[in-house]
């Protein structure tokens, strides 16, 4: 990775000086390309992804072809620091959710720099707690409440993530990604642009008042932001 290329993980940002810089000459920068399979469910990790913008989307899949979300990262955190923890075989699909920029780190050079450095390790294990809670959550959300609160949901974690009021996704990913019907997500989401919530077009998402989507939003999002910010010491 280049030393002038600007770093925006807050994982990697974290880290004391000295540390990020034993890491550096290992980042490789790349692009995420949107729909690119990281890695599919019990293939062996190899490498770490870190992030800058865009958002990596980890699911599981079903027999009938169906999937679900159980968590998404974007540049608060890391996709693969489990396998740097001792869990080397992916236990969920990750895909490419939104474009952007990653680190890219072989899992051996995270796994010995965990070895050596305690703080490290113990903050990789705090951003494994915090994709626990974003799957927990998740589960108890698709159970419990309506699509409408589901996707009012996704959206704003979404825009946390992504840094921007305008979300590159069609209404079939976004059903994939809630684990609905397309129909039930186009219903959805005609009400909310006919509230003046949203507004759509082939392929993306405007959010326009955030505050109603808050509204139609369940506790859920807020329990994942917080118990994130909580876990990854995070204040803004």
């Amino acid at each position: 990775m280049s030393p002038t290329a600007p770093l925006r993980n807050q994982l990697l940002l974290s880290l004391p000086p000295a540390e990020l810089e034993t890491l550096r000459p290992h980042l490789e920068l790349a692009e995420m390309v949107r729909e690119t399979v990281v890695i599919e469910a019990g293939a062996p990790q190899t490498r770490v992804y870190l992030p800058h913008s865009g958002v990596i989307s980890m699911t599981v899949s079903l027999a009938d072809g169906h999937s679900v979300e159980v968590a998404i990262i974007g540049r608060e955190s890391v996709f693969g620091a489990a396998a740097a923890l001792g869990s080397e075989i992916s236990l969920s699909d990750a895909v490419v959710l939104l474009p952007g920029t990653a680190s890219i780190l072989n899992v051996a050079h995270l796994r010995a720099s965990a070895d050596r450095n305690t703080a490290l390790r113990t903050t990789l294990i705090r951003h494994e707690q915090a994709l626990l809670v974003q799957a927990q959550q998740s589960a108890a959300c698709n159970a419990a409440h309506s699509v409408e609160a589901r996707l009012s949901r996704w959206l704003l974690r979404l825009r946390d993530l992504y840094d921007g009021e305008t979300l590159p996704l069609t209404q079939e990913f976004l059903a994939r990604m809630i684990g609905v019907q397309r129909n039930a997500v186009s219903i959805v989401a005609h009400a909310l642009q006919e509230a003046g919530t949203i507004r759509y077009s082939r392929g993306h998402i405007h959010i326009t008042d955030v505050e109603a989507l808050r509204e139609t939003s369940c506790e859920c999002y807020q329990m994942v932001k917080s118990q994130c910010d909580r876990l990854l010491k995070r204040s803004d």
